[in-house]
């Protein structure tokens, strides 16, 4: 609880902070009522195809005169759940290994961080399209293969961080009353990481919107729901690029750029406020 203030209030206090929040603010409107910014339905045919930006239809119309602007609005909400759901099962991934290797050692730890290693030698770009393409269209599979692929930097971190919490005294003090290693770990251990682990939760939304926007651009997004990354997958078979059609292609880039950038903004700020406690560590 008072972790969790703590960390609003490095945020709120923070220029970068704020400047995260104002830009993750247009992103989060679009996603949370849609309905009541965008002018059409998405799947609606409103005009005629491969209209240019006006008045009426602010980022023109696609290749069957579906309005661009409300295609974009809509697409916030999945593209937004990819990133943020495949950003939190990474670092809860990460977080568990990382946290069972720095606190046992031994085999245990070495065993563990083997994995890590091999993972982190994996170049991720091909397995993921590869996995992807394995597991099929979808975005759960999206999530889980990002998931799969992104954990091993962050148990790293967290290792190195559970081997000098472990040392603490009153971590001393818990395994002398008879407490449990589970207790240990989950009571007076992670407490202690969540403003850090938050940070890394942030700071990896961005980098899973574009591996989604990656792996949407290929065709391994859902085709029945609407998403940045499959929109510019649409536009490129539209040929948009070659047609000249910018409207089409950069403006699911530009809210991709514009959200990466707050939660990049925000994590800093809270790294920043993190940095500190870690040098006393």
């Amino acid at each position: 609880m008072f972790a969790s203030l703590e960390i609003i209030k490095a945020i709120l206090t923070n220029k970068r902070g704020c400047i995260g929040l104002i830009l993750l603010a247009i992103p989060f409107a679009m996603a949370i009522a849609p309905q009541y910014i965008a002018p059409y339905d998405p799947w609606e045919i409103v005009d005629t195809p491969f209209l240019p930006p006006s008045w009426e239809h602010p980022l023109g119309t696609n290749d069957i005169g579906q309005d661009v602007f409300s295609e974009l609005v809509y697409g916030a909400r999945i593209s937004l759940l990819v990133g943020i759901t495949a950003a939190v099962s990474t670092v809860t991934i990460g977080t568990l290994v990382g946290l069972v290797a720095g606190y046992y050692g031994g085999v245990i730890e070495e065993g563990l961080m083997a994995i890590t290693d091999v993972m982190l030698l994996i170049p991720i770009l091909p397995f993921m399209i590869l996995l992807a393409s394995i597991l099929g269209q979808g975005y759960i599979n999206i999530i889980i293969t990002i998931a799969i692929f992104s954990w091993p930097g962050i148990a790293r971190l967290v290792r190195s961080q559970v081997l000098s919490l472990k040392e603490r005294d009153y971590v001393e003090a818990a395994r002398a009353l008879g407490a449990s290693d589970r207790r240990i770990m989950f009571k007076h251990i992670l407490p202690q990481l969540l403003p850090l682990l938050v940070a890394f939760t942030l700071m990896r939304v961005g980098g899973a919107m574009i591996a989604e926007a990656s792996l949407s651009f290929l065709g391994l997004g859902d085709p029945s729901k609407k998403s940045w990354g499959a929109i510019i997958y649409w536009a490129r078979n539209s040929g948009a690029i070659s047609s000249g059609l910018w409207w089409w292609i950069t403006s699911p880039g530009i809210m991709i750029t514009i959200t990466v950038l707050g939660f990049t903004q925000i994590g800093y700020a809270i790294e920043e406020y993190v940095n500190p406690r870690l040098k006393k560590m």
